[in-house]
């Protein structure tokens, strides 16, 4: 292994951080500010692939600016594991650059110039977490992350998003920092260093008691963000943000950035011998077992299809926590294999997620029967998608499960292989009424949803589409956004009951926040009223119709959410059903994970992976 003195480490983060001016500048030209974040995401891009060759050949790439105190330094490097996540971070950011612009435009969103500008830093910040060459340098960059991503959660700027954002401060920024912080001190001061690599040997001499501590506040610090239980529900009432942001919290950086720390703390600062040695290891593991199976059962339980998506997230992440804590390195392989193979397939989910709502303003699982005529390409890469997150071969997620489960199995810890396998069956369990009932159901005859809150056996019947009411500021959220979630008896015809003024099924709003769509319906419920009152004589309902005629049903989608009262128009496969500003990175991203599901050597990763694995079992 030989270190290289570089600046393309640090280049690499700056390619993003400097274009955060040039977006803030260019606010009054949005598509020279929108180009500028396309730029920074394909430069960064470039700069980090430069470095794979070298990498692969056991080179690293270095760049510090000093020391402050012995042992402490402000250093990027550039290894195997660091170059894992800052090329997977890098390369989606491409993605979501173009496909952030068509969603923020396809809804008028207010505030793109901010929005840009902290996902610019957002990514500036992941970069610099996969290039630290220690812990200060890591801990630094990981309170940089939560800064950056704050206004991105808080965006709408409603109440809840206002709440959701402080929720997210609260969690990842005093409560996990704070932990890393004191983990990263008291290494130091049983190492005398915190640069990777070498703080094993002070914490092999080092009081077992106090080395024990230091792991798990670093474990429990950087569970924080990896939205391990208990420290998970900041992740859920996060998705009250823009899609292309939740896109950026569950598969390219802030998530990822929870599990690469602990990636770094088992492997490079204790390293497995030492991880053993101090018995840490099955109990990370068991809360990694814990965690995957309970959220898959509450995923169960979710209609707003973000929501369903969040819980999946904190139970994929799991995965990799557990493969980690395992410390077979068959096991480990298929860990740090899972971290790109989730990147790829839950970003192609949020991005059909956000297009869904862009098109339609559908978020809810419940109004999606038949979805898959108006959104065929979407749905397809959804399906996809979804089979690989169950673990389905020549997708992603096969590949990683698999290697999960063969190393549980070498390490004679066959009870997380079960655990596992019952993961698999829950992920079918939540993911496949979903992508059943785009295709092979129809808005009028269609099984209840969420499945654990129907019926024993699910329950087929007519479902008649049901007159869009007002809605009160009490509400929480459109009429006809949860008319149609599943009531504690089980029948389709009555509206879901409400609780403290919000459905039940689901109190959390993914894309906008519940007051503008009770308050936008409330107008156009208004409109009806004086319309009803004009001199032609109509009727409120004559008024009504009228206005249905008047708009087709695509109109009627955008507004309301759901079918239309005609049902789901049928789009071409040609990309009609949206802009290929939106529907080519979806496309992108689903192949990607397919490429990493069938020749999962040739996209680098796997190579990458048994490089890093390679270096900490020899």
């Amino acid at each position: 292994m030989t270190d290289v003195a570089s600046l393309r480490p640090l280049l690499a983060v700056a390619a993003a951080a400097l274009a955060i001016p040039l977006i803030l500048a260019s606010h009054r030209r949005p598509d020279l500010r929108d180009g500028w974040s396309v730029l920074a995401a394909v430069v960064q891009f470039v700069v980090v692939a430069s470095m794979l060759p070298e990498v692969l050949a056991g080179d690293e790439f270095r760049w510090s600016a000093g020391a402050y105190a012995p042992g402490v330094e402000f250093a990027l490097q550039a290894d195997a594991l660091g170059m894992l996540f800052a090329a997977l971070a890098s390369l989606l950011w491409v993605f979501t650059a173009f496909y952030g612009i068509g969603y923020m435009r396809g809804l008028e969103e207010t505030n793109q110039t901010r929005f840009f500008a902290a996902f610019a830093g957002s990514l500036a910040s992941a970069v610099g977490i996969a290039f630290a060459a220690n812990l200060v340098t890591l801990f630094v960059f990981y309170e940089l992350l939560s800064v950056s991503t704050y206004p991105l959660v808080a965006h709408d700027q409603t109440d809840e998003a206002r709440a959701a954002g402080r929720k997210y401060l609260l969690y990842t920024f005093f409560g996990g920092g704070v932990l890393v912080l004191g983990g990263t001190v008291l290494v130091y001061s049983l190492a005398g260093t915190t640069s990777f690599g070498a703080t094993t040997a002070g914490l092999t001499t080092a009081d077992p008691a106090l080395a024990k501590a230091a792991f798990a506040m670093l474990a429990a610090g950087f569970g924080v963000k990896a939205a391990l239980m208990p420290a998970h529900s900041w992740l859920p009432d996060a998705m009250v943000a823009p899609t292309p942001v939740s896109g950026l919290l569950h598969a390219v950086a802030v998530v990822k950035a929870g599990v690469f720390g602990i990636a770094r703390l088992v492997l490079d600062v204790y390293e497995p011998g030492l991880v053993e040695d101090l018995g840490v290891g099955l109990p990370l593991a068991a809360v990694a077992a814990f965690t995957l199976l309970a959220a898959s059962v509450i995923a169960l339980r979710q209609d707003r299809l973000k929501r369903r998506l969040a819980y999946s997230t904190i139970s994929q992440l799991s995965y990799i926590v557990l493969g980690l804590a395992l410390l077979d390195p068959t096991a480990i392989t298929g860990g740090l294999l899972h971290i790109p193979a989730h990147a790829f397939m839950k970003l192609t989910l949020f991005f059909c997620a956000g297009i869904i709502h862009v098109e339609t303003h559908t978020d809810h699982i419940s109004e999606m029967d038949g979805i898959g005529k108006r959104m065929p390409l979407t749905m397809v890469a959804f399906a996809i998608a979804a089979a690989g997150m169950a673990g389905i071969p020549l997708v992603a997620g096969f590949v990683s499960k698999w290697f999960l489960l063969i190393g549980a199995l070498e390490a004679d810890k066959a009870i997380f292989a079960v655990a596992l396998l019952v993961s698999g069956v829950l992920n079918i369990a939540y993911f496949w009424p979903i992508v059943y009932g785009a295709f092979f159901e129809s808005p009028d005859e269609a099984d209840e949803k969420p499945l654990v809150e129907g019926t024993l056996g699910g329950h087929v019947g007519p479902r008649p589409i049901q007159p869009i009411r007002p809605a009160s500021a009490g509400d929480g959220e459109s009429a006809l956004g949860g008319a149609f979630a599943s009531s504690s008896s089980g029948s389709r015809d009555e509206p879901a009951p409400l609780e403290d003024g919000e459905y039940a099924v689901d109190r959390h709003p993914s894309d906008h926040g519940a007051a503008e769509r009770a308050g936008e319906e409330q107008s156009a419920a208004e409109g009806d009223h004086r319309d009803a009152g004009d001199e032609d004589g109509h009727s409120e309902g004559d008024v009504a119709d009228d206005g249905a005629n008047e708009h087709d049903d695509h109109d009627h989608e955008i507004h309301h959410g759901g079918p239309g009262p005609g049902g789901w128009q049928v789009r071409a496969w040609n990309g009609d059903e949206s802009t290929w500003l939106m529907l080519g990175p979806i496309l992108a991203a689903v192949a990607g994970a397919v490429v990493l599901g069938i020749v999962p050597y040739e996209a680098q990763f796997l190579e990458l992976v048994e490089v890093v694995v390679e270096e900490v079992t020899a």
